[in-house]
């Protein structure tokens, strides 16, 4: 027997397995694949195996590689691809001189390659992708002059330049370094790979490296390249005019570099080109006419440019197979005919921040496969048309996002992703397929009751539901018991009323957003096994009661606390300063007393300045891109934080009915941005440590009745872009600095401070001169009372001669004939003088 195959074969119990199949002697080949082998330490007759040439022991489960394959010197096929091989690559295999297949693909080695392996002169395919190796790649990888398929992907440690060596690997086919950290210029790599075998290279794949420099005419030497991907790398300039030269190229895909430059009119003659995907670059000027000559693309991406002015129907002309065309994020305008029917039927069409409006583009109705459409950002201004909503294609992703579409959608026939927000949509939240996992509606006008929506049954597999800023009313319905896998919700800027229900809390979402809607109670106690919650957004409501403590207690992941602007009394639990991770807390607006917790200093996540946790920060890529945002009072405005909101630090707990002292202890937060205690009943001296918090840009503690200076240490906050101290008593000199003495007279009224940016001056000994000259020294005291002499004479000198005046006839008739009697004597005396 020369051939054996038992691949797929339960031989997990078999112990024995070697001994048996290599009991014939003869036997030349044998697979043993998807077996269920595990690593077994017997021996082997190797007399009896020497005949074997291909050992396939793909998809078992072996930790090493079998010892007893060292002995089979005759192999020339190896296949271990697909187990779960761990530790170094064994020398050994370097003994197998005649190996010309070596596949030990998707496992776990994580040595270097040995340079053992450089020594197989023979081999013609090795397969070392998916793996952990590290290290350099040798110049000895010149010695494999046989090697035609060569595969060292996926293996996140393997760096450095490539070895000039490669020149030598003349019968090179197939190269795939995919997914490492290799460095170097591609043009240099490219000359390289060009020195001997341009003729015969046929794919190339260096994705996801560190490549940098510029592509250049060379690349039009590799006449037989069918597959050429350099996506993910640092490679600048244009794209050469030689592409043109590569006849044979079907895919191509340099995406997310830095190329710039116009698009060559030379890809018009690659008539076999079936994959494109130039997107996320800085390429500019227009989309050449060209790609209306290329029947065989299939696939055309070249999102995310600058490219710019106007699309025509001739662009897309001979475009017969065209499946995919992804071009969103440019500056394109297409204005078809109205009777144009595109040439193509794809399946993705994504146009986002195209200009395709005014109307809903009509061309769409002619799209039968359609199951992802992006069309956001487009101008539109336009009734959703019916045929649009009655389209007999199923959707998975639909995006008609930031539009001003109107109109009533009573159902939306889309799979898995839809993003309707940013619109004028009217009527009642449509009726969806129970598939459905991303909801989005927000920024609409949808009306009317949430009941429908909520108490589905058959939605049992939502992950984001957001449908805030729009009119709806009523309750939030008591019927979440089969959201189980719900993990964004965001319900605010609404109409909704009445309490939280009971089973909303029992969901254990990441974020619940219910701000700015007239709901009003208690925090049930159900909400305690919301322990996934990284952000709960519960302001400008009713809410009542107290801060519960199980806040602190439970909700141990918590980000982002919002209750602020509800009816919240009492004390701020101590157990909020559990809270690990929480980098905002706003609890302004509130009726909250008593004093602030001195254990405010044990929340890390605002008492450092590195900022560890960027969950919030986080582009969710689950089928759909999107930030989680926030809406955070800093700097005395409301602003939406999106992609940044995981840097952002705050802590609110202005306009409430605190007392006591600052504690010294919220010195210790040194990472806060925004620190915001106005409007409460605080006393005392304001803490001199604060100074040390030199990342805040935004600190008040305006309207309360703190006393004594503002600390000296206050002038080394370089960031202050917001300060206000004003009425409460402080007193002395404002410190100086460059911050400080930036801010206006407002910042500072109502108390009784000197120095710039007051036009109050202060003393030598840093008083304000007013209070001085009221009493502040001796010297003082002397020349007030001599005011004040000098005032009480005056006043009682003259009404000791008008109060008889006033009171006696006689005296003032006499009084008034002297003043006659001197003005007359007075006249005669000018006149004579005049004479």
């Amino acid at each position: 027997m020369q051939y054996l195959d038992l691949s797929g074969a339960d031989l997990s119990k078999a112990t024995d397995w070697l001994q048996v199949t290599f009991k014939h002697p003869s036997l030349l080949e044998l697979h043993l694949s998807n077996c269920g082998l595990e690593d077994d330490p017997s021996p082997i007759n190797i007399n009896s195996t020497k005949s074997l040439v291909i050992l396939d022991l793909s998809l078992n489960r072996f930790s090493s590689v079998p010892k007893s394959i060292f002995s089979l010197h005759g192999l020339m096929s190896i296949d271990l691809s697909k187990n779960s091989l761990e530790g170094p690559i064994p020398d050994y295999f370097g003994n197998i001189s005649f190996l010309k297949v070596l596949d030990l693909r998707s496992n776990s080695l994580n040595s270097s390659i040995p340079n053992s392996l450089y020594s197989l002169y023979h081999l013609q395919f090795l397969s070392l992708g998916d793996n952990q190796l590290q290290g350099t790649i040798s110049s000895a990888i010149g010695n494999l002059s046989s090697v035609t398929h060569l595969d060292l992907s996926h293996n996140d440690m393997l760096e450095g330049r490539l070895p000039t060596s490669l020149e030598y690997l003349c019968k090179l086919k197939e190269m795939d370094l995919s997914y490492n950290k290799i460095e170097g210029g591609i043009s240099e790599i490219l000359q390289s790979l060009s020195r001997c075998r341009s003729g015969s290279l046929e794919s190339l794949d260096m994705a996801d490296n560190q490549l940098s420099g510029h592509l250049t005419d060379q690349l039009g030497q590799f006449k037989n390249l069918s597959y050429l991907s350099l996506a993910q790398n640092k490679i600048s300039g244009p794209i050469p005019s030689s592409i043109g030269e590569l006849w044979s190229l079907k895919f191509f895909d340099v995406s997310k570099n830095q190329l710039n430059g116009q698009i060559p009119l030379s890809i018009g003659e690659l008539s076999s080109l079936k994959f494109f995907d130039v997107s996320e670059n800085q390429l500019n000027g227009t989309f050449p006419l060209c790609f209306g000559q290329l029947e065989s693309l299939e696939t055309l991406d070249f999102g995310y440019n600058l490219l710019e002015g106007v699309v025509l129907e001739t662009h897309f002309s001979h475009l017969t197979r065209l499946t995919t065309l992804k071009a969103s994020h440019n500056r394109l305008k297409f204005e078809p005919n109205s009777s144009w029917i595109p040439p193509f039927q794809c399946r993705i069409i994504e146009l986002g921040h195209w200009n395709l409006g005014p109307k809903f583009p009509h061309w769409l109705k002619f799209q039968k496969n359609l199951s992802s459409l992006d069309i956001s950002h487009v101008g539109i201004s336009d009734v959703m048309p019916t045929w649009f909503l009655n389209l007999p294609t199923l959707f998975e992703y639909l995006n008609l996002s930031s539009n001003q579409l109107t109109g009533e959608i009573s159902y939306l026939n889309v799979g898995d992703i839809v993003d309707l927000s940013s619109n004028s949509f009217t009527g009642p939240l449509p009726r969806v397929l129970s598939s459905l996992r991303f909801l989005f509606l927000s920024n609409n006008s949808f009306s009317g009751s949430l009941h429908q929506l909520i108490c589905n049954p058959s939605l049992t597999g939502m992950i984001t539901l957001y449908i805030d800023t729009n009119l709806l009313n009523g309750e939030i319905p008591d019927c979440w018991n089969h959201w189980d896998v719900l993990a964004y919700l965001n319900l605010g800027n609404n109409n909704l009323t009445g309490k939280i229900p009971l089973t909303l809390g029992q969901t254990n979402p990441s974020t619940l957003n219910l701000r700015n809607n007239r709901m009003f109670g208690e925090l049930p106690s159900t909400m305690q096994n919301s322990t996934n919650l990284i952000m709960l957004d519960l302001s400008e409501n009713h809410f009542n009661g107290s801060v519960p403590a199980w806040i602190g207690d439970k909700l141990s992941n918590l980000v982002v606390l919002s209750l602020r602007s509800n009816n919240f009394d009492g004390h701020i639990p101590h157990k909020i300063c559990d809270l690990q991770f929480l980098q905002n807390l706003d609890l302004a607006h509130n009726n909250i007393s008593g004093v602030i917790p001195k254990c405010f200093n044990n929340l890390s996540a605002m008492a450092t300045t590195n900022k560890t946790n960027n969950e919030l920060s986080t582009l969710y890529f689950i089928n759909y891109p999107f930030y989680l945002s926030a809406l955070l009072v800093l700097k005395g405005r409301e602003d939406e934080y999106g992609h940044t909101l995981g840097l952002v630090t705050n802590l609110d707990l202005s306009v409430n009915s605190l007392t006591g002292e600052i504690p010294k202890e919220i010195g210790s937060l040194v990472g806060l941005l925004s620190l915001n205690f106005s409007g409460n009943h605080l006393t005392g001296n304001i803490p001199d440590n604060i100074g040390n918090m030199k990342f805040l840009e935004s600190l008040d503690l305006a309207m309360n009745r703190l006393n004594g200076e503002i600390p000296p240490s206050f002038s080394k906050l370089n960031f202050l872009n917001h300060f206000n101290v004003s009425y409460n008593n402080l007193t002395g000199q404002i410190p100086t600095s460059t911050q400080l003495q930036s801010f206006e007279n407002l910042s500072y009224v109502g108390n009784h401070l000197c120095g710039p940016p007051l036009t109050k001056n202060c003393t030598t000994t840093g008083i304000p001169t007013d209070i001085a000259n009221n009493g502040s020294s001796s010297e003082g005291s002397k020349v007030n009372w001599l005011y004040v002499s000098i005032v009480l004479g005056f006043v009682m000198g003259f009404w000791s001669v008008v109060a008889p005046l006033f009171f006696i006839r006689s005296w003032r008739h006499a009084y008034y004939r002297k003043l006659d009697n001197v003005y007359g004597k007075l006249y005669v005396f000018w006149a004579t003088m005049g004479m």
